[in-house]
Parts: C-alpha cells; structure tokens; sequence
C-alpha cells in the first residue's frame, strides 16, 4: 500500500480533548489572557518578526504533540487558537510548526491562511510542504495554481519533486484539461528516477484520458512493467470515459488473467462500459463478482449497476437497486431518473423528482434536469419542460447549458412549435451547436417543414461540413414531400463532397457473443434461416391488415424493390434472429446506431404480440419497450 504523506500516529485525540490541551485565544475570545495557563512563563511578546527559533522550554513540545493532533483530527479552530497562542507567547513559528500548520489550514479548506504562511517561510520549503499546497489547490482550486506552484518549485531550485508531486500536478492538469502543461510534466518524469512509479504511471494515464488523448494514455500503460490494479484502473477509466467501453471490458478480462485483483474501482468503472453498449451479461457477471467479494453492499456499486440495469432496458431492477441503497446520494437519483427518462417512463421520473425535492439534503443540479427535461421529451410533455425549465433557471438558478436547450428544442420541434423553437434558438445564453439545429431539423422531418428544414441544414454544415447525415435527412425531406429533383440534388451534392452516409447497424448479444447486422445483411451463417423467419411473420402480419409503410424508402424505385428494402432492415434482422435463437419468451434487446423507421416501429409492435415477446430497441435517440403490441414510446420519438 502507498505510504502517506503524513508519518504520524494513527491514533488521534477528540476535539474535547483538543479544546483542554490548547489554551484559550485572546484572538477567539474575550477572556483575559492567563499566563499561568502556559507550562513556562512566557517571555514577552516579538516585536516584529513572525517565525522565531522555537524557545528551548518545554512549551515548545506541548505545543508541537498538541498541533499534530490538530493536523490529525482536522481540528482547525483549537489549531488557529494554537497558532495565536504561540505568537502572542513569544515561542513563535520554526519551521516543522509552521508546516504543521500550513498543512492544517490546507487540508481544511482554509487555502488562503495555509498560502500566507508558505509565502512567509521561503527558507524552510521542503518537498513535503510544496506538496501540502499543491494538493490544497489541486483539489480545491484554483487548480492552475498548482501548476504554477510546482513551476515555481523547480524555478527555485534545491527542492526536487517527487512522486507524490506529480501526480497532485497532473490531477491539476486533467482538470482543467491542459494537455501542454501535462505534457510538460510528462517529460521532466521521463528524465526521474519517477518515471516508473504506479501512481505516477497512473496520474499520467488520467491526465492523457481527460483530454481526450487515450492512444497517449495506451502508450504509458503499454510501457508501464508492473501493473497493479490502480494502473489498470485507470486505463480501464480512460477508456469508459472516452466511448471506448468494448476496450475497456477487454481490459478487465486481461487484467484478471494477469492475476490483478479487481477493486470496486474496477467494477464501477467496468460496468459503466457494459452500460454503454448494453452488454447486460457481462454486467450481470461483475454484478455477481461484486456479490461475491463484498462490494455489492456498497453504495458505490449499486449506484453504478442501477444505471447498467437501466441502459439495459431493465427499469425495475434499477428502481430494486435504487430502493436498497442507504444512502440516496444525488448521482444515484440523477441515475434513476435519468434512467426513467431515457425509456420514456415521464410520469415515474418526474414523480421520483418531487420526491427528490422533498429530501432536505439533497439539491438537483444541471444533470437531474437534463433528465427531467429529457423526459419531458420523450413523453411529448410540451407544458410540463417548459415549466420545468423555468424552476431550474428562476428557482435553484442553474444555468442552461446546450444539453437542457437541445431537451427543450426537441420536444417544441416534435409538436410543431416551429416559432417558439426558433425564438428559444435566438436567445440562448450559450451558442447552438449541432445538436441543437439537429433536434430541430428532426422536428422538421416530422412536420415535412421543409422551408425550416434548409435553414436548419445550412447551420449544420457550417458547423459540421463533414457530417453526410445532414445531407442525408434534408434529401429524405424532399423524397417525403415528392420533391424528388431536389431530393437528387442533395445527395449529389453529399457524393460530390465525397461524403458517405453512415451505414445501418444493429446488433443483439446472446450468450456472450455479440451478433451484428448491416440493412440487407445476408453474411450471417444462420441468414437463410433469418429471412425465412422474417417471411413467415410478415404473412402473418398481412393477414391482420399490415400493410408496409415505404415511405421511408427515399429512392424513386418500384413498390415492390421498396418494400424488400425496409424488409431488410438491420433491428428486424437482429429480432428475427433472437427470435430462433433463444426460448419462447426470452426478453430480447438490440441496439441500433441510427433512429428506428416508422414502418420498422410498427412491425414491431407486431412481433412482441404475435410471439409474446418483450423487445427492447436502443436506438441513437431513445428506449423502446414493445409489449403485447404496445411500445413506451407511444409513438413519439
């Protein structure tokens, strides 16, 4: 285990205990200061300096144990009494008592008491009070002063930094996401004997993986010869922050064979990547190794796997696990009702947010709202996000971000409020990115408004002139409208730029292994199969009156050809091979990497009542329950 910083006791006094060891403060109290308090007659006060050789009396060690214990229990206020004491007594400050009390002040909060004694103590700095302050700033900023104190340490010379600075110095740099300031550090570690050091290695992994940069944090793990668990958990973080979850869960596989025990940091940080690609029997699996090493008891991890149950469409086992927790921390109400939102549950999330309210201790912040308003989305609940907006910027006075604008864009977008959209657009605080005029444009495909649209699509390609689904939807809004010169014209001027659509995608996990499927795939070893069961339900499904929506088809070809092509959509290749893959009744999900068509929605709704099958769809933009016939959507997405 790594050594503290500190090498003290592990034992400390109570704070009662505390209060009768240091006398009472002239500068905390109104009582009369009595000398006879002090173990040796106090000499009289300086009349200038502040920092004194200690006074060769046994004073000088009462208050040296008295103000560890302060530094041990965190006890500011006998410390800043102490303090006092010390300077209007005339023992004053050398060295190990000043460090003691900088230490104290910045493990406190109090930064600025904790600065001015650093600042007046230039000769004694040694490397363990260098770190105490860049730790306090690390943690509680203003974060560029860390770097800026470890800057100065080495300008100054004498002191070398050591494998507790760095790492303080790198969280500082991650934070503010200052990948040239980390890099900086990452050099001077390479010519160190630091260079090899666990958390060192770590600190520089997270560092690389807050900016962004994984392939640089691969590069130090890849290079690192002893691998504990805190090196393997942070480039398995690295990756589930950076949408690399299969990579990830794969590390997790190599870091148990490699014989590492895995941590809770590991199981949150693991689950967290099956979350994201919905590998609900890999979570299932670290949800029983958490059972069986004990972390399953902790908050902690039950947090992490009420949100894997939830992106796994399983709702009522994320609300179980909500109910058991002990204490209801705001990540793990901002998970549920995240969670409720995301499937379109709007009338549990919302309840489960007034009841939020109701604990005293708990206040929601920018990403509870971001839930309720997606909820409201997703629910259609035009009046009720509106309203829920204006709680959060009148009431608890949280600033929009783009995430909150884009929830409220979208749900005026797919109820046709095209002018109370566009007015919202115009007096954002924050500048509309894609996402924004995206929503918006959806909202116009919805409507076929295909004047609002172009004006959508000129912002998009400004801001992302690369993006082909931008060329892809306004042509589907012409082929919708009949429009199909201009439908032609779009996607020729899509090809010309030498852009390409995103293709399709749609995958299912069965035992383990992860089927995917292209629009029109027929490279699977059991596609005959597939397609003769897709064939057989859609016979059945004409016999009571489905008739196939090609409306989504936005090519100018022959009925027949368009109704082969929806067909072949890549979420009904998926269900029917679930379907002949697993026993009758088994829950199926699959995700796909675009949004479902309407003619595919239909379907299945058909299937689940038709085979009794519950079938969740993960699509780019929401959940989809299909039960009995019935999806949770009901029809709004």
């Amino acid at each position: 285990m790594r050594p503290s910083i500190l090498s003290q006791p592990k034992t400390s006094p109570s704070l009662a205990r505390l209060r009768r060891l240091v006398p009472a403060c002239p500068l905390h109290s109104t009582a009369p200061l009595r000398p006879a308090a002090i173990d040796a007659p106090a000499p009289p006060p300086p009349r200038s300096a502040a920092f004194l050789l200690p006074c060769p009396s046994p004073s000088y060690s009462h208050y040296a144990t008295t103000l560890r214990s302060c530094v041990l229990s965190r006890a500011v206020r006998p410390g800043r009494q102490l303090h006092a004491r010390l300077l209007v007594s005339g023992i004053g400050l050398d060295a190990p008592l000043a460090t003691k009390l900088v230490d104290l002040y910045a493990s406190c909060g109090h930064v600025p008491h904790a600065r001015r004694l650093f600042d007046g103590m230039p000769q004694q700095r040694n490397v363990f009070l260098w770190n105490v302050l860049i730790r306090a700033y690390a943690r509680d900023g203003p974060r560029q002063e860390a770097i800026t104190l470890y800057r100065a340490m080495l300008a100054r010379g004498g002191v070398e930094p050591d494998n507790f600075t760095y790492p303080l110095v790198l969280k500082a740099c991650a934070a503010l996401l200052d990948l040239g300031a980390g890099r900086e550090v990452h050099d001077r570690v390479a010519r160190t004997r630091w260079a090899a050091d666990v958390f060192v290695r770590a600190g520089l992994i997270d560092m690389y993986a807050k900016c962004g940069c994984v392939d640089e944090a691969r590069a130090v793990f890849s290079g690192t010869a002893v691998r504990d668990a805190v090196v393997w958990n942070s480039m398995i973080a690295a990756c589930g922050q950076n949408g690399r979850p299969t990579e990830a869960l794969a590390l997790c596989h190599d870091m148990v064979a490699e014989g590492v025990v895995p941590t809770i940091a590991t199981l949150v940080s693991t689950i967290s990547a099956a979350a994201d690609v919905a590998a609900l029997p890999r979570g299932r699996e670290l949800h029983g190794y958490g059972w069986r090493t004990g972390f399953g008891l902790q908050d902690k991890l039950k947090t992490s796997l009420l949100d894997m149950y939830a992106k796994c469409g399983l709702v009522r086992v994320a609300r179980a696990l909500f109910e058991q927790l002990v204490q209801r921390e705001l990540i793990s109400w901002n998970a549920m009702i995240c969670g409720y939102g995301m499937h379109g549950h709007a009338d549990f999330a919302l309840q489960l947010f007034s009841d939020m309210r109701s604990e005293a201790h708990v206040m929601p912040d920018n990403v509870t709202f971001v839930g309720v308003l997606s909820a409201c989305n997703h629910g259609g609940m035009v009046k009720e996000a509106k309203e829920f907006f204006d709680l959060m910027v009148t009431f608890y006075s949280i600033k929009p971000t783009v995430q909150h604008y884009t929830c409220l864009v979208d749900v005026l977008g797919h109820s046709g409020r095209f002018k109370e959209a566009s007015d919202l657009i115009e007096g954002m605080s924050v500048e509309p990115d894609s996402g924004i005029w995206g929503a918006l444009l959806n909202g116009c495909k919805i409507h076929k408004n295909v004047e609002q649209a172009e004006l959508c699509l000129q912002k998009l390609i400004e801001l992302e002139p690369e993006d082909a689904g931008n060329y892809v939807l306004l042509s589907n809004i012409y082929a919708q409208s009949g429009k199909w010169e201009k439908a032609a014209k779009a996607r020729k001027l899509m090809t010309n730029k030498g852009l390409k659509k995103i293709i399709a995608c749609s995958w299912i996990e069965l035992k383990g292994k992860c089927h995917g499927f292209l629009v029109g795939d027929a490279s699977h070893p059991r596609s005959n199969e597939i397609y003769e069961e897709l064939e057989r339900l859609e016979g059945i499904m004409s016999q009571a009156g489905y008739v196939p929506d090609t409306t989504t088809v936005f090519h100018n070809v022959e009925d027949d050809e368009k109704r082969n092509m929806v067909r072949g959509h890549s979420e009904r290749l998926a269900i029917a091979f679930g379907l002949i893959s697993t026993p009758p009744g088994t829950r199926l999900l699959v995700t796909k990497n675009l949004r479902v068509c309407e003619d595919c929605h239909v379907v299945i709704k058909l299937i689940s009542k038709i085979m009794q099958r519950e079938i969740i769809i993960r699509d780019v933009n929401r959940y989809h329950h299909f039960v009995n016939g019935e999806c949770t959507c009901k029809d709004h997405w």
